[in-house]
Protein backbone atom coordinates (compact mmCIF):
# COMPACT_ATOMS: atom_id res chain seq x y z
CA UNK A 1 0.00 0.00 0.00
CA UNK A 2 1.58 3.23 -1.23
CA UNK A 3 0.96 5.27 1.93
CA UNK A 4 2.05 2.60 4.40
CA UNK A 5 5.73 3.59 4.56
CA UNK A 6 5.22 7.33 5.01
CA UNK A 7 7.43 8.52 7.91
CA UNK A 8 6.18 10.56 10.85
CA UNK A 9 5.98 14.26 9.99
CA UNK A 10 7.84 16.47 12.49
CA UNK A 11 6.17 19.55 13.93
CA UNK A 12 7.70 22.97 13.37
CA UNK A 13 8.84 23.35 16.98
CA UNK A 14 10.48 19.93 16.87
CA UNK A 15 12.44 20.90 13.77
CA UNK A 16 13.57 24.20 15.25
CA UNK A 17 14.63 22.63 18.56
CA UNK A 18 16.53 19.87 16.77
CA UNK A 19 18.29 22.26 14.39
CA UNK A 20 19.36 24.80 17.00
CA UNK A 21 20.47 22.26 19.62
CA UNK A 22 22.63 20.46 17.03
CA UNK A 23 23.99 23.81 15.90
CA UNK A 24 24.97 24.73 19.45
CA UNK A 25 26.90 21.48 19.81
CA UNK A 26 28.73 22.01 16.53
CA UNK A 27 29.67 25.56 17.54
CA UNK A 28 31.17 24.49 20.86
CA UNK A 29 33.79 22.41 19.06
CA UNK A 30 35.11 25.42 17.15
CA UNK A 31 35.88 29.10 17.68
CA UNK A 32 35.70 32.44 15.91
CA UNK A 33 34.21 32.68 12.44
CA UNK A 34 34.44 28.93 12.05
CA UNK A 35 32.11 28.39 15.03
CA UNK A 36 29.49 30.84 13.74
CA UNK A 37 29.65 29.42 10.22
CA UNK A 38 29.39 25.84 11.51
CA UNK A 39 26.33 26.69 13.62
CA UNK A 40 24.57 28.35 10.69
CA UNK A 41 25.38 25.54 8.29
CA UNK A 42 24.28 22.83 10.74
CA UNK A 43 20.96 24.51 11.56
CA UNK A 44 20.17 25.27 7.93
CA UNK A 45 21.06 21.79 6.70
CA UNK A 46 18.92 20.07 9.33
CA UNK A 47 15.91 22.24 8.56
CA UNK A 48 16.32 22.05 4.79
CA UNK A 49 16.98 18.31 4.68
CA UNK A 50 14.19 17.37 7.07
CA UNK A 51 11.58 19.43 5.24
CA UNK A 52 12.75 18.11 1.87
CA UNK A 53 12.43 14.57 3.24
CA UNK A 54 8.85 15.31 4.31
CA UNK A 55 7.98 16.23 0.73
CA UNK A 56 9.88 13.52 -1.15
CA UNK A 57 8.46 10.75 1.06
CA UNK A 58 5.06 11.28 -0.59
CA UNK A 59 4.26 9.66 -3.93
CA UNK A 60 3.65 11.75 -7.03
CA UNK A 61 -0.14 11.97 -7.10
CA UNK A 62 -0.08 12.31 -10.89
CA UNK A 63 1.12 8.70 -11.06
CA UNK A 64 -0.97 7.24 -8.21
CA UNK A 65 -3.53 4.63 -9.23
CA UNK A 66 -7.01 6.27 -9.61
CA UNK A 67 -8.39 3.99 -6.88
CA UNK A 68 -5.93 5.21 -4.25
CA UNK A 69 -6.02 8.78 -5.57
CA UNK A 70 -9.77 9.06 -5.07
CA UNK A 71 -9.61 7.35 -1.68
CA UNK A 72 -6.93 9.82 -0.59
CA UNK A 73 -8.95 12.73 -1.99
CA UNK A 74 -12.05 11.54 -0.15
CA UNK A 75 -10.21 11.49 3.15
CA UNK A 76 -7.71 14.34 3.11
CA UNK A 77 -8.38 16.53 0.02
CA UNK A 78 -5.43 15.96 -2.30
CA UNK A 79 -5.37 19.54 -3.58
CA UNK A 80 -4.92 20.93 -0.07
CA UNK A 81 -2.28 18.30 0.69
CA UNK A 82 -0.38 19.17 -2.48
CA UNK A 83 -0.45 22.84 -1.56
CA UNK A 84 0.97 22.09 1.88
CA UNK A 85 3.69 19.92 0.36
CA UNK A 86 4.52 22.78 -1.99
CA UNK A 87 4.77 25.22 0.92
CA UNK A 88 7.12 22.94 2.84
CA UNK A 89 9.22 22.49 -0.28
CA UNK A 90 9.47 26.28 -0.53
CA UNK A 91 10.53 26.46 3.12
CA UNK A 92 13.24 23.88 2.51
CA UNK A 93 14.69 25.96 -0.33
CA UNK A 94 14.32 29.20 1.63
CA UNK A 95 16.37 27.95 4.58
CA UNK A 96 19.21 27.09 2.17
CA UNK A 97 18.98 30.55 0.63
CA UNK A 98 19.20 32.20 4.04
CA UNK A 99 22.33 30.24 4.85
CA UNK A 100 23.99 31.29 1.57
CA UNK A 101 23.05 34.92 2.14
CA UNK A 102 24.44 35.12 5.67
CA UNK A 103 27.56 33.03 5.15
CA UNK A 104 29.05 35.67 2.86
CA UNK A 105 28.11 38.55 5.17
CA UNK A 106 29.59 36.77 8.19
CA UNK A 107 32.94 36.21 6.44
CA UNK A 108 33.24 39.90 5.59
CA UNK A 109 32.82 41.08 9.20
CA UNK A 110 34.54 40.65 12.54
CA UNK A 111 33.63 37.85 14.94
CA UNK A 112 31.22 39.91 17.08
CA UNK A 113 29.32 41.09 14.01
CA UNK A 114 29.37 37.57 12.61
CA UNK A 115 27.78 36.34 15.85
CA UNK A 116 25.02 38.96 15.55
CA UNK A 117 24.43 38.05 11.91
CA UNK A 118 24.23 34.36 12.79
CA UNK A 119 21.58 35.16 15.41
CA UNK A 120 19.65 37.15 12.78
CA UNK A 121 19.87 34.19 10.44
CA UNK A 122 18.59 31.87 13.18
CA UNK A 123 15.60 34.18 13.72
CA UNK A 124 14.80 34.16 10.00
CA UNK A 125 15.18 30.37 9.83
CA UNK A 126 12.74 29.98 12.70
CA UNK A 127 10.30 32.39 11.02
CA UNK A 128 10.35 30.33 7.83
CA UNK A 129 9.66 27.06 9.66
CA UNK A 130 6.91 28.65 11.75
CA UNK A 131 5.35 29.98 8.55
CA UNK A 132 4.70 26.40 7.42
CA UNK A 133 3.59 25.17 10.86
CA UNK A 134 0.01 24.57 9.70
CA UNK A 135 1.22 22.84 6.54
CA UNK A 136 3.38 20.42 8.51
CA UNK A 137 0.40 19.67 10.76
CA UNK A 138 -1.84 19.06 7.74
CA UNK A 139 0.72 16.74 6.15
CA UNK A 140 1.14 14.85 9.43
CA UNK A 141 -2.60 14.41 9.84
CA UNK A 142 -2.94 13.23 6.24
CA UNK A 143 -0.16 10.73 6.77
CA UNK A 144 -1.87 9.37 9.90
CA UNK A 145 -5.19 8.98 8.06
CA UNK A 146 -3.84 7.37 4.90
CA UNK A 147 -1.28 5.10 6.56
CA UNK A 148 -4.05 2.89 7.98
CA UNK A 149 -5.91 2.29 4.71
CA UNK A 150 -6.40 -1.41 3.95
CA UNK A 151 -3.88 -3.00 1.63
CA UNK A 152 -5.87 -3.49 -1.56
CA UNK A 153 -4.24 -4.27 -4.89
CA UNK A 154 -5.77 -2.03 -7.58
CA UNK A 155 -4.37 -4.29 -10.30
CA UNK A 156 -5.88 -7.55 -9.03
CA UNK A 157 -9.19 -8.72 -10.55
CA UNK A 158 -11.75 -7.68 -7.96
CA UNK A 159 -15.31 -8.64 -7.03
CA UNK A 160 -17.22 -5.95 -5.10
CA UNK A 161 -20.10 -7.26 -2.98
CA UNK A 162 -23.05 -4.95 -2.27
CA UNK A 163 -26.53 -5.12 -0.79
CA UNK A 164 -28.52 -4.20 2.29
CA UNK A 165 -27.34 -5.38 5.72
CA UNK A 166 -28.05 -8.96 6.74
CA UNK A 167 -28.45 -10.33 3.22
CA UNK A 168 -25.32 -12.49 3.55
CA UNK A 169 -22.53 -10.38 2.07
CA UNK A 170 -19.96 -11.00 4.79
CA UNK A 171 -20.88 -14.67 5.00
CA UNK A 172 -20.30 -14.99 1.28
CA UNK A 173 -16.90 -13.29 1.45
CA UNK A 174 -15.83 -15.42 4.40
CA UNK A 175 -17.01 -18.60 2.70
CA UNK A 176 -15.42 -18.12 -0.71
CA UNK A 177 -12.14 -16.85 0.74
CA UNK A 178 -11.97 -19.80 3.16
CA UNK A 179 -11.76 -17.49 6.20
CA UNK A 180 -8.74 -15.70 4.74
CA UNK A 181 -10.62 -12.44 4.73
CA UNK A 182 -9.30 -9.36 6.47
CA UNK A 183 -11.30 -6.59 8.08
CA UNK A 184 -10.00 -3.04 8.19
CA UNK A 185 -11.66 0.29 8.91
CA UNK A 186 -11.75 3.10 6.42
CA UNK A 187 -11.77 6.61 7.91
CA UNK A 188 -15.11 7.34 6.22
CA UNK A 189 -17.14 4.45 7.65
CA UNK A 190 -17.68 3.12 11.15
CA UNK A 191 -17.71 -0.49 9.96
CA UNK A 192 -14.80 -2.55 8.75
CA UNK A 193 -14.32 -3.19 5.04
CA UNK A 194 -13.94 -6.91 4.40
CA UNK A 195 -11.21 -7.93 1.97
CA UNK A 196 -10.65 -11.56 1.07
CA UNK A 197 -8.78 -13.50 -1.61
CA UNK A 198 -9.14 -16.74 -3.52
CA UNK A 199 -7.27 -18.35 -6.40
CA UNK A 200 -8.67 -19.75 -9.60
CA UNK A 201 -6.51 -21.12 -12.43
CA UNK A 202 -3.40 -19.49 -10.92
CA UNK A 203 -5.11 -16.10 -10.77
CA UNK A 204 -5.51 -14.39 -7.39
CA UNK A 205 -8.88 -12.63 -7.07
CA UNK A 206 -9.91 -10.01 -4.52
CA UNK A 207 -13.35 -9.92 -2.90
CA UNK A 208 -14.38 -6.68 -1.21
CA UNK A 209 -17.34 -6.35 1.15
CA UNK A 210 -18.34 -2.72 1.69
CA UNK A 211 -20.57 -2.28 4.76
CA UNK A 212 -21.33 1.34 5.49
CA UNK A 213 -21.02 2.33 1.82
CA UNK A 214 -23.04 0.19 -0.57
CA UNK A 215 -25.73 -0.90 1.87
CA UNK A 216 -28.02 2.15 1.83
CA UNK A 217 -29.46 4.67 -0.65
CA UNK A 218 -27.32 7.49 -2.05
CA UNK A 219 -29.30 10.19 -0.25
CA UNK A 220 -28.16 8.70 3.07
CA UNK A 221 -24.46 8.91 2.15
CA UNK A 222 -22.31 11.92 2.85
CA UNK A 223 -19.98 13.48 0.27
CA UNK A 224 -16.93 11.58 1.52
CA UNK A 225 -18.75 8.23 1.33
CA UNK A 226 -19.96 9.02 -2.18
CA UNK A 227 -16.43 9.81 -3.29
CA UNK A 228 -15.21 6.59 -1.69
CA UNK A 229 -17.74 4.72 -3.82
CA UNK A 230 -16.36 6.54 -6.84
CA UNK A 231 -12.96 5.17 -5.91
CA UNK A 232 -14.37 1.65 -5.73
CA UNK A 233 -15.61 1.95 -9.32
CA UNK A 234 -11.94 2.02 -10.38
CA UNK A 235 -11.36 -1.16 -8.40
CA UNK A 236 -14.35 -3.35 -9.24
CA UNK A 237 -14.29 -5.75 -12.19
CA UNK A 238 -17.58 -7.38 -11.20
CA UNK A 239 -20.34 -6.31 -8.81
CA UNK A 240 -22.36 -8.91 -6.94
CA UNK A 241 -25.54 -7.38 -5.57
CA UNK A 242 -27.17 -9.66 -3.03
CA UNK A 243 -30.85 -9.63 -2.23
CA UNK A 244 -32.94 -11.52 0.29
CA UNK A 245 -36.34 -12.32 -1.25
CA UNK A 246 -37.56 -13.78 2.04
CA UNK A 247 -37.34 -10.37 3.72
CA UNK A 248 -35.63 -11.89 6.74
CA UNK A 249 -32.93 -9.23 6.41
CA UNK A 250 -35.46 -6.63 7.59
CA UNK A 251 -35.73 -4.69 4.33
CA UNK A 252 -38.54 -4.96 1.73
CA UNK A 253 -37.58 -6.52 -1.58
CA UNK A 254 -38.66 -3.40 -3.47
CA UNK A 255 -36.21 -1.31 -1.46
CA UNK A 256 -33.43 -3.83 -2.09
CA UNK A 257 -34.01 -3.75 -5.84
CA UNK A 258 -34.17 0.05 -5.83
CA UNK A 259 -30.78 0.14 -4.10
CA UNK A 260 -29.45 -2.31 -6.69
CA UNK A 261 -30.52 0.00 -9.51
CA UNK A 262 -28.94 3.00 -7.80
CA UNK A 263 -25.67 1.15 -7.21
CA UNK A 264 -25.71 0.02 -10.84
CA UNK A 265 -25.65 3.68 -11.84
CA UNK A 266 -22.45 4.14 -9.81
CA UNK A 267 -20.87 1.07 -11.42
CA UNK A 268 -22.27 1.55 -14.92
CA UNK A 269 -19.20 0.13 -16.65
CA UNK A 270 -18.92 -2.91 -14.36
CA UNK A 271 -20.78 -6.22 -14.92
CA UNK A 272 -23.50 -6.55 -12.27
CA UNK A 273 -24.99 -9.85 -11.17
CA UNK A 274 -28.09 -9.94 -8.97
CA UNK A 275 -27.75 -12.82 -6.52
CA UNK A 276 -30.70 -14.10 -4.49
CA UNK A 277 -29.29 -15.48 -1.26
CA UNK A 278 -31.36 -17.57 1.19
CA UNK A 279 -32.95 -19.23 -1.85
CA UNK A 280 -33.97 -22.13 0.36
CA UNK A 281 -36.46 -19.73 1.97
CA UNK A 282 -37.60 -17.78 -1.08
CA UNK A 283 -36.77 -17.43 -4.79
CA UNK A 284 -39.50 -14.87 -5.40
CA UNK A 285 -37.32 -12.42 -7.33
CA UNK A 286 -35.94 -12.19 -10.85
CA UNK A 287 -32.23 -12.71 -10.22
CA UNK A 288 -29.23 -13.81 -12.25
CA UNK A 289 -28.23 -16.41 -9.68
CA UNK A 290 -29.75 -18.16 -6.67
CA UNK A 291 -27.84 -19.56 -3.71
CA UNK A 292 -28.06 -20.39 -0.03
CA UNK A 293 -24.92 -19.91 1.98
CA UNK A 294 -26.33 -21.61 5.07
CA UNK A 295 -27.33 -24.66 3.01
CA UNK A 296 -24.15 -24.55 0.88
CA UNK A 297 -26.19 -24.36 -2.31
CA UNK A 298 -24.64 -22.89 -5.48
CA UNK A 299 -22.07 -20.74 -3.66
CA UNK A 300 -19.37 -21.99 -6.00
CA UNK A 301 -21.69 -21.36 -8.92
CA UNK A 302 -21.99 -17.71 -7.96
CA UNK A 303 -18.23 -17.45 -7.67
CA UNK A 304 -17.81 -19.13 -11.07
CA UNK A 305 -20.24 -16.65 -12.63
CA UNK A 306 -18.33 -13.70 -11.15
CA UNK A 307 -15.02 -15.04 -12.46
CA UNK A 308 -16.57 -15.55 -15.91
CA UNK A 309 -18.01 -12.01 -15.87
CA UNK A 310 -14.57 -10.58 -15.13
CA UNK A 311 -12.99 -12.57 -17.94
CA UNK A 312 -9.47 -12.06 -16.64
CA UNK A 313 -6.75 -13.71 -18.68
CA UNK A 314 -3.43 -14.49 -17.05
CA UNK A 315 -0.50 -13.01 -18.92
CA UNK A 316 2.07 -15.76 -19.46
CA UNK A 317 5.77 -15.11 -20.01
CA UNK A 318 6.69 -14.86 -23.66
CA UNK A 319 8.08 -18.11 -24.98
CA UNK A 320 10.46 -17.95 -27.92
CA UNK A 321 9.88 -20.51 -30.59
CA UNK A 322 12.71 -22.87 -31.47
Amino acid sequence: MIFESLPTTPRSEELIDKAFSRAARSGRAKSGHEAQSSMLQTASNILSDNMENVVTAWPDFDTVDPFYYELADAIVDVDELRQSLSEVSWASRKTAEIRSEYEGRMRRNDVDTARKLRKQAFARLADVVEEVEDDLLRIGEARDELKTLPDIDPDAPTIVVAGYPNVGKSSFVNTVTRARGETASYPFTTKGIGVGHFERDRVRYQVVDTPGLLDRPADERNDIEQQAISALTHLGDCLLFMVDASGDCGYPLDAQLALRDAVADDFEDVPLLTVCNKSDRSRDVDADLYMSITEDENVDGVLDAAVEAIGYELELPFEKSN
